[in-house]
């Protein structure tokens, strides 16, 4: 299959060269010259203008910052220059308003678009085990779901457009709150003299078990390999984790609701973000309670 991919930063890069490496023709884009020198690398085809990478697809995939340039992107760069019968995928993370606006552009336009944001990390996205949360018609979705194969682990359909975005940015207002609740625990329980392997152990297996527990603990040397174990590295940025809890809190007024324990979540975030710490893994919050 021929796709254009447009947007090759950290995640990106990743998920372009499981495309290739899947047996596609990949048709890179990005305005970085060295995120393109890698994916040539890794066996993408190279090129410098958006438009010219969409021509004769059968497909469109974008992974970008934001919803601005999400929408700029398909405005300027792919509606009226993919071919009709290409699929198009965005897999940024960006607010449902602008992920509902931009398909229904497409549509208007005669293509069929998903949004397809992911969960899992740098990590996952070179490794190609994303969880892909998808928003669109069935149709779309039948469309897309081959290709997101090729980069993930798991594709499950979120419902109409929008739907993938909802559930990408409720699903990490849960992992926020649960993060700082695993540091707060972890950090009052070594207070009160309880060795962290031993807390560990306890409550992995009891009912304070959680993913930021088992598979993502913020204590260096307790639990599986995470990024507390590379001095916070890598991982899932402070940064991201805070747009997406100001995502969250933009859906969540739009909506009519007030996630409380959500809104305090995204002022500790923004504290520790302002702080110094926006580079740092997410989990690495625990600091904050030394």
């Amino acid at each position: 299959m021929k796709i254009a991919f447009i947007g090759l930063g950290n995640m990106g890069g990743g998920m372009a060269a499981n495309l290739a490496k899947a047996g596609h023709d990949v048709r890179a884009f990005d305005l970085s010259a060295d995120a393109l020198a890698a994916a040539e690398a890794k066996g993408c085809t190279v090129f410098h203008d958006a438009q010219e990478a969409c021509e004769g697809v059968d497909a469109v995939v974008s992974m970008l910052p934001n919803g601005a340039i999400v929408r700029s992107v398909y405005t300027d760069s792919v509606i009226g220059h993919a071919p009709k019968g290409a699929v198009l995928l965005d897999c940024s993370t960006i607010d449902v308003a602008t992920a509902r606006e931009v398909g229904q552009a497409a549509a208007k336009a005669g293509y069929l678009m998903v949004d397809a944001p992911v969960s899992g990390g740098i990590a996952a996205a070179e490794g190609g085990t994303l969880t892909f949360m998808v928003g669109g018609t069935e149709e779309g979705f039948k469309r897309a779901e081959p290709i997101l194969n090729d980069m993930g682990k798991a594709v499950i359909h979120a419902g109409d457009a929008g739907n993938g975005q909802a559930a990408k940015i409720c699903n990490n207002m849960l992992l926020a709150v649960q993060m700082i609740g695993t540091a707060e625990a972890f950090a009052m329980a070594q207070k009160l003299g309880l060795d962290p392997q031993t807390f560990y152990d306890i409550s992995s297996v009891s009912s304070g078990q959680c993913w930021s527990m088992t598979s993502y603990c913020p204590v260096p040397g307790v639990g599986p390999k995470s990024p507390a174990d590379n001095d916070y590295q890598g991982g899932f940025a402070t940064g991201l984790m805070l747009k997406d809890l100001r995502l969250a809190m933009e859906a969540a007024e739009t909506a009519g609701v007030a996630p409380r324990i959500g809104g305090m979540a995204k002022e500790l975030y923004e504290a520790f973000d302002a702080a110094g710490n926006g580079a740092r893994d997410f989990s690495a919050i625990i600091t904050e309670y030394d």
